[in-house]
């Protein structure tokens, strides 16, 4: 088998072990009992892998291998949640950058095998004190494994075939190796994260569907109310902030850390580090990063009060939704979201996300940009929102359609994060495409382009140029119809001609009845029909 990483190929994997994890997220969260039972651990991987797919989504054009790769590890150390998560980090960011070298070259069975031994080492150097039965001991099964299938001469099918097959194998006996898991009846958490990757690359390079393992169960010989309570004799908060300091610097910062308390992981290079501890001294563990270097991004969880939060329902919860049209506020605000109104094109003022998310009155707040143009600005918002007391999360909805997606599943009855998943799976989910028309003449994806040329936009690229509104718009929803597509969404503009929607309408009706259409009126400007396919 020969195969060679390429920037779309390294894309599509990321894309597909985040969807993976994102399914797997609940059944990983259920098997979490070390090293605090806190019941986050498919969450935090999801968040870590989702997080490092944005700040490659989409691939730029042209733009090298190695560079792609940079971005994805530098993104994935950034935005690392957890225990699992930050060891997860550390497994990518030692191997990938070694598999991407020569991208124009076949891949080099060997040097993922080398890869693999490197993240391995890495992460138990990372870990303060590993410990045997979690997500370390799966990865060096599986590094093993790939230097033995490379010893017998295996290709790279072969070779991940191996991988997997060992990551599998280690994780059933991972009760054997830690006695908390032996008493929950499950296997690690954190490992069974790192199988669901190892089983996606298995299946995307190989083709071969690996289904998901069940879960281990053993008799616990205790209670399992005992087993999934807090430690009574454990750190009561967790730690984690992102630091910038010198290499030299951080193997004394280990050794103020780890007197501390437990659970300390600090993975990172080249001045960029991401800290993780449990402990009961807050200020201590904060004062060690500040004279290592600069901690930013502090964060300070209290398992207790977590407990509580994740126990509770009571929490009241909001949903702040930019709009860029009367038709979409209007769709925005009968779905149950906050909304913020502006137009295409328009600046939108950081003061004017913030001050709606305060005016909420919500302990937890979901944000839906609806536009890549407002991103920066509600980070930025969420971020002084969370100063000032409320949780916020901003959810990667990158166009209008797929901040409808989001919205349309968002259920205040389940947990926050539960939420939080459900409303990113639905936007990302969701195909979307556009149609406007030219103010001036350039050069586009799809070629040279003049004033009044209809353009479709597909996936946020110019695709499409022809004369009529109606034509071009056919051949957007024909890019974005697959054979999995249910619903079909047309929102409505300004400056649409009438014949466009009766036109897609008998276009669909006559190659897919199975799907469901839908139309609104969302009076936005610029974009004279908006379309999305979920």
């Amino acid at each position: 088998m020969t195969t060679r990483v390429s920037p779309e190929s390294f894309a599509t994997w990321a894309q597909a072990c985040t969807e993976a994890l994102g399914a797997a997220r609940a059944e990983i969260d259920a098997l979490n009992v070390f090293p605090v039972p806190d019941g986050d651990t498919g969450t935090n991987v999801y968040v870590t892998f989702e997080s490092a797919l944005q700040a490659i989504s989409p691939p730029a054009a042209g733009v090298p291998l190695a560079s792609i790769v940079k971005e994805y590890v530098d993104a994935v150390l950034l935005g690392a949640r957890g225990n699992s998560g930050v060891i997860m980090a550390q497994l990518l960011r030692a191997s990938l950058p070694l598999v991407a070298e020569g991208d124009e070259d076949p891949v080099d069975v060997a040097r993922v095998a080398d890869a693999m031994s490197a993240a391995a080492k890495a992460a138990y150097a990372a870990v303060g004190h590993p410990v045997e039965g979690t997500i370390l001991t799966v990865a060096c099964r599986a590094a093993e494994a790939g230097q033995e299938a490379v010893g017998r001469g295996a290709d790279l099918g072969e070779l991940v075939r191996a991988t997997a097959a060992a990551a599998r194998d280690a994780l059933v006996h991972t009760p054997e190796q830690l006695d908390r898991l032996a008493q929950a009846g499950v296997v690690d958490a954190g490992g069974r994260a790192l199988v669901v990757v190892l089983d996606t690359t298995e299946r995307l390079i190989t083709g071969r569907f690996v289904p998901a393992s069940e879960p281990v169960v053993v008799a616990p010989p205790l209670p399992r109310d005992e087993v999934h309570g807090l430690q009574p004799d454990g750190p009561s908060y967790e730690v984690m902030y992102l630091l910038e300091a010198d290499d030299a610097v951080i193997p004394s910062l280990r050794e103020r850390l780890d007197p501390l308390g437990d659970s300390l992981v600090v993975v990172g290079g080249e001045r960029l580090w991401n800290v993780h501890v449990h402990v009961d001294d807050v200020g201590a563990a904060i004062e060690a990063g500040i004279d290592a270097g600069r901690p930013y991004r502090i964060s300070v969880t209290h398992f207790a009060e977590m407990a509580r939060a994740q126990a509770s329902t009571d929490g009241t919860r909001a949903v702040v939704a930019v709009a860029a049209g009367a038709g979409l506020a209007s769709l925005f605000s009968e779905a149950g979201a906050v909304v913020v109104s502006t137009s295409v094109g328009e600046p939108l003022a950081v003061s004017a996300v913030l001050d709606t998310i305060l005016d909420c009155g919500a302990d937890d707040v979901v944000v839906l940009p609806n536009s890549r143009d407002f991103r920066v600005v509600c980070d930025a918002a969420a971020a002084q929102a969370r100063e000032a007391g409320v949780h916020a999360t901003v959810i990667p909805s990158w166009t209008q359609v797929q901040g409808l997606a989001a919205v349309a599943v968002h259920d205040p009855s389940h947990p926050f994060d539960d939420d939080v998943v459900a409303m990113t799976s639905a936007a990302r989910g969701t195909q979307h495409g556009a149609i406007t028309v030219a103010t001036e003449s350039g050069m586009t994806m799809a070629g040279p382009c003049l004033v009044g040329d209809v353009l479709g936009v597909v996936d946020a690229e110019f695709s499409i140029i022809g004369h009529e509104q109606a034509d071009v718009a056919r051949l957007v929803l024909d890019r974005l119809v697959s054979g999995s597509a249910e619903l079909v969404t047309l929102v409505t503009g300004d400056g649409l001609d009438d014949e466009v929607v009766p036109s897609l309408e008998r276009w669909l009706r006559a190659r897919r009845p199975d799907v469901e259409l839908i139309v609104y009126d969302g009076g936005q400007t610029r974009y004279p029909l908006l379309l999305a396919v979920e």
